[in-house]
């Protein structure tokens, strides 16, 4: 007599429901992990700002420069700590931040309208 053998395993119905579950899960994560990214971006990009503004002010302070006067990556390099680029694809100073002049704020070049100082209150410039 022959006996009947059970082989155990999942169906295709059971398979399906975990990977729509899976691809339901997938679409709450991923924009949820690029939001979250892109303002991590930003207040890493916005901290850099404000220690390329922190490093032009005590160069300023230090060789005694006026307001108007022009700056560039050369003077204020020895003032800052580590190479400073957007991390939003900066690859060097040049192509990551703009700096002008003394009393002009520093503004990044690969996110400008979203990654800026806030306007600083004039004792602080």
């Amino acid at each position: 007599m022959k006996t009947a053998r059970h082989i155990r395993g999942f169906t295709l119905v059971e398979i399906m429901i975990v990977v729509a579950i899976i691809g339901m899960l997938a679409t709450i994560a991923i924009p949820n992990f690029v939001r979250s990214r892109g303002a991590a971006q930003q207040k890493a990009c916005i901290s850099n700002l404000y220690q390329i503004n922190g490093a032009i002010n005590t160069w300023a302070t230090e060789l005694n420069k006026g307001p108007g006067q022009a700056v560039t990556f050369n003077d204020i390099a020895p003032y800052l700590q580590n190479a400073v680029v957007c991390p939003a694809g900066g690859t060097s100073f040049d192509d990551s931040y703009s700096i002008t002049t003394v009393d002009a704020l520093p503004t990044c070049q690969r996110q400008p309208q979203s990654h800026k100082l806030p306007p600083l209150p004039a004792s602080t410039q």
